[in-house]
């Protein structure tokens, strides 16, 4: 069954704050932080999505979205993962939320026990809380997505993230939004096709913001690829990488269908 919400994006948000109040009364942040056994390599998550080997895709791991419900009934994320990893990803993209995504911390883990590539927490972090969750566990970076946040907040989780040695891949859907996330000072931003509260796909969205992204910076396309050209066209505006989720995990083989997207 799929899930369709005049808002989405603010559904999803206050079923995340509610989640983070109950895991942090079980386990409080100071005996999370104690948890942290390896420090993220946020340096090396940004360095494969500007320098690695074209082309530069996160590949996601994912069992359902709210717009197309169950992706993959046999879903094994640590499995999914080495073969992305063998399949030449530059990163992986872990969804963990778990009211629409089916996503659980657990996968994280797995994830992160089962690949040496930079791993991304793809989840809807709005608080400093999630963000130590996602470096005990073993991610490399966290999705901090703009449409979610005041200017404050986004400001001081981008400063926690870097502080623990995370990546933050900042994502935006529209002019505002990347306006905000540069004046943030925002290094990695993604670009988001796909309207968080309609579920609507633009592709034309990509294109219309990338003349707009910082110079200095790595830019990321995300939803609505799912072929070789769709991943040419990306980079030919000027995007380092692509992030490619429903596409691959939905395939018979994910990793064979990576080896081929990259191939093509």
């Amino acid at each position: 069954m799929t899930t369709t919400s005049a808002d989405l994006l603010s559904t999803i948000v206050a079923a995340a704050r509610r989640s983070v109040i109950v895991r942090e009364q079980r386990l409080s942040r100071v005996s999370l932080e104690a948890q942290i056994e390896r420090r993220p390599r946020g340096d090396l998550f940004e360095n494969a999505l500007r320098a690695g080997t074209e082309p530069r895709i996160i590949a996601e791991c994912k069992r359902r979205s709210p717009s197309r419900g169950i992706l993959r009934e046999d879903y094994r994320p640590g499995e999914h993962a080495v073969a992305y990893e063998r399949a030449g990803a530059a990163a992986i993209s872990v969804l963990t939320e778990p009211t629409f995504f089916d996503g659980d911390l657990e996968h994280l883990r797995q994830v992160r026990a089962a690949v040496a590539i930079p791993v991304l927490r793809k989840d809807f972090i709005v608080t400093e809380y999630q963000i130590v969750e996602a470096a005990a566990l073993g991610a490399d970076a966290v999705l901090l997505i703009v449409a979610a946040l005041a200017d404050i907040d986004l400001r001081r989780l981008m400063a926690t993230a870097a502080a623990l040695g995370l990546a933050a891949l900042v994502e935006v859907h529209d002019a505002d939004e990347l306006a905000r996330a540069a004046h943030a000072g925002a290094h990695i931003i993604g670009v988001n096709s796909r309207n968080l509260r309609t579920l609507s796909v633009d592709r034309g969205v990509l294109d219309r913001l990338a003349p707009s992204l910082p110079r200095d910076g790595v830019a990321v396309a995300e939803s609505g690829l799912k072929s070789a050209a769709d991943v040419r066209l990306s980079r030919d505006s000027g995007y380092h990488a692509v992030l490619v989720g429903e596409y691959l995990i939905s395939q018979a083989d994910p990793g064979k269908a990576l080896r081929d997207l990259r191939a093509a």
